[in-house]
């Protein structure tokens, strides 16, 4: 008779297929469990939720490991039903009173807008897992933050203990730069009691990192940095200098979270500099990926903006499938990185681009996590804010560097890059979480 492995619950909304930034995180942490010799269920979304939400993309189940199993549950929030058809008369008749009391409702069980309502069928969702095959380790991954309330349970009822990947953390509003909330608040409570009894928690920057130490000082040695990376199987061959008859092509790629303001300031300084810069007059300028989630994915205001830039060589391609990243990448010759936020933000598509060894210009404030990385990587022409003027002279310098960078000079950018290939950041990140499994003996050696 075989031994029992351990067994991880994972929850882990956003895990492929669905179509969301951070499912390359998700993958990755729970290939890494697995290869460690664990078994993996993945609590998640079931894909229709997906589907209507951020869309789907089953390219991104090809590294899944097959070993992984499933728990999808059906939830859904009625808030982004955009079929009227399906609308109560109370909705109908009073949209922005029946949004705030939906808003109301979903908090009465949890803390969090729209999420909250969903505590109880997770809860139901974690029991039927342990009852078919007894979990020995709970990892919640958030947002939504009543994933919390899950793991809380499962320590609660059955002792089993958990950990948490906040990736940006509840307490602190990584867009607006302040606290999302008071540690005196009900929030506040439930993230202290949380936190306390967690085994690690993991975050993706190091100024959230010192947000909690401050918020949790005895916690501090269980507040962990564990950035987001790039997958080896999105990066490109070996950039090579194009040819002087051929145009060059600037790609952004990612979701439509840019601000208004700084999507204009970009496609401002491009015009401007397509303008005056014969490297630039006849440069395209292409925008990749998904315009927004639910409703917004048919249009907002990115994609009519850069709708409204045609003329200039600017166009809107849609979305790309995870296995057609690389051959994107190859397809460019230099690269616009566009965010919100700033000090508490990175986002993880800076990895990728970084990972590409292509010129990289930036829109996004100045005092941005993503400034910190760029800073090491030979090929960034630097981050100007909202100044148009800055922005124009990064377009002019990142068209130069594409005509003029040695194949040493892309490799040395590659070579910064190869520190957060995904792998080698949760690797270890994972080996110490189930170390400290062990260590307390939750697994039998």
């Amino acid at each position: 008779m075989s031994e029992r492995r351990p067994h991880l619950l994972y929850l882990a909304f956003g895990f492929p297929p669905a179509a969301k930034s951070s499912a390359y995180r998700l993958r990755e942490a729970a290939n890494q469990f697995c290869a460690a010799g664990w078994d993996v269920t993945v609590v998640n979304l079931d894909d229709e939720a997906w589907r209507r939400d951020f869309g789907l993309d089953f390219s991104l189940m090809d590294e899944v490991d097959e070993r992984i199993q499933f728990h999808k549950v059906r939830l859904v929030r009625p808030d982004l039903e955009t079929d009227i058809r399906r609308f109560s008369q109370e909705r109908a008749l009073d949209p922005a009173g029946w949004r705030r009391q939906y808003l109301s409702r979903s908090q009465q069980d949890f803390p969090e807008p729209h999420f909250g309502a969903w505590k109880r069928p997770l809860i139901r969702a974690a029991e039927a897992v342990h009852e078919a095959q007894p979990v020995d380790l709970v990892l919640a991954t958030c947002p939504p933050y009543v994933l919390l309330a899950v793991a809380r349970h499962m320590f609660e009822t059955h002792g089993v203990r958990y950990a948490v990947d906040y990736r940006d953390g509840w307490s602190i509003d990584v867009i607006g730069g302040t606290d999302a909330f008071t540690p005196e608040s009900q929030s506040g409570k439930i993230e202290a009691a949380t936190l306390a009894d967690a085994l690690a928690v993991w975050v993706v920057n190091e100024p959230i990192a010192a947000h909690y130490r401050h918020w949790y000082p005895e916690l501090a040695e269980r507040i962990h940095v564990v950035r987001n990376g790039f997958d080896l199987s999105s990066q490109p061959p070996i950039p090579r200098t194009p040819p002087d008859e051929r145009p060059l092509v600037f790609g952004y790629l990612g979701t439509a979270r840019i601000s208004a303001v700084m999507l204009r300031a970009v496609l401002e300084s491009w015009r401007r500099a397509r303008a005056d810069d014969p490297l630039l007059a006849d440069a395209r300028f292409e925008f990749r990926g998904h315009s927004g989630s639910a409703a917004d994915r048919a249009s907002n205001g990115v994609t009519d903006l850069v709708g409204s830039a045609r003329d200039q060589g600017v166009k809107y391609g849609g979305p790309v499938a995870k296995r057609d990243l690389a051959a994107l990448y190859s397809s460019w010759d230099a690269l616009v990185f566009m965010h919100i936020g700033g000090r508490y933000v990175t986002s993880g598509k800076v990895y990728e681009y970084m990972a590409t060894g292509l010129p990289i210009v930036s829109g996004h404030a100045i005092e941005h996590d993503a400034s910190v990385l760029l800073s090491g990587y030979p090929l960034w022409t630097g981050a100007s804010g909202t100044d148009i003027d800055g922005i124009y002279r990064s377009f002019r310098q990142a068209a130069r560097l594409a005509r003029q960078a040695t194949t040493e000079d892309r490799l040395a950018a590659r070579h910064y890059a190869a520190q957060f290939e995904r792998g080698g950041i949760l690797r270890p990140a994972v080996q110490a979480l189930i170390n400290e499994a062990y260590r307390l003996g939750l697994v039998a050696l």
